[in-house]
């Protein structure tokens, strides 16, 4: 039993290496020079701080607080409209009954499959023809819609493992529906939403594609976009810099996970086993 468990103690601790070397490696370029960088050296032979520094201010006429500030503001704004409008969404499936309910919900289950591709053109038809095309509303509007079914998935099974005793309570006690919801089932969800908030950040943080087709202003620009202005074809790349600013892009994520990790773990678990 103890030779067992060694091994996978063993096999535990070379698949934690082999998901945290890119960090490694990640942190040991953004410390490299320009020459050093095409070398296989993890360790960099010498500390090169300047490049946060040069980083910060690289992009011509704007510094990174500016990307970052754009970043937090259309995360922040998507997670604020995920959670709510996934609740009500959510709620309305797991408590009320109306008709061709169990229609609509195989409806939702159905657009949870959709690859992103199918609804890109269609979708960018629309938001042109709103003028919205440059602005920061086709990657913020959208989510006060529940556009994302595996949020409102993922809440509905929180709330039916909720017991419907509480409700009937509510009830008597001469709660409407409204107050069942934000008095009683709603509170008790907070695991769930805690969870649709930080993978809502974390995908809006990390989205490339959606900003890049809906972004066309330098002064809009979000994190990721600004990292691809260091991939200049026409002149040298920096590529410490570029590594130094990517670097400070993963610290938000890995933050928002580390501090809300006990309810995220709630979150998941307990979704998973009621049904």
């Amino acid at each position: 039993m103890r030779q067992n468990k060694f091994f996978q103690y063993i096999f535990l601790i070379l698949c934690s290496v082999m998901m945290i070397y890119p960090i490694f490696w990640l942190v040991g370029n953004a410390l490299k020079s320009n020459e050093e960088i095409p070398k296989s050296n993890l360790i960099p032979t010498e500390i090169h701080w300047e490049n946060f520094a040069d980083g910060w201010t690289a992009i011509p006429g704007f510094s990174f607080a500016h990307f970052f500030y754009n970043s937090f503001f259309i995360s922040v704004c998507s997670v604020i409209g995920t959670v709510l409008s996934s609740a009500f969404v959510a709620f309305g499936f797991a408590r009320l009954n109306f008709p061709l309910k169990k229609f609509w919900f195989g409806i939702l289950m159905m657009t949870l499959m959709l690859p992103t591709q199918v609804t890109l053109v269609p979708q960018y038809i629309l938001f042109k023809n709103f003028d919205w095309v440059g602005t920061t509303l086709p990657l913020i509007v959208p989510h006060f819609l529940a556009v994302s079914p595996f949020f409102v998935f993922l809440i509905i099974q929180f709330i039916r493992g909720i017991p419907r005793d509480l409700d009937e309570s509510g009830k008597i006690d001469g709660c409407s529906t409204l107050g069942i919801a934000f008095k009683i089932v709603l509170p008790l969800c907070m695991p769930a939403f805690i969870t649709t908030a930080i993978f809502s950040f974390i995908w809006t943080w990390d989205d490339f594609m959606g900003q890049m087709i809906y972004l066309t202003d330098t002064a809009k620009y979000t994190v990721p976009l600004a990292l691809r202005l260091f991939l200049d074809t026409s002149s040298a790349v920096t590529w410490g810099p570029m590594y130094a600013m990517s670097l400070l892009s993963v610290i938000p994520c890995f933050v928002i996970f580390i501090v809300a990790q006990k309810y995220f773990v709630e979150g998941i678990s307990t979704t998973g086993i009621k049904g």
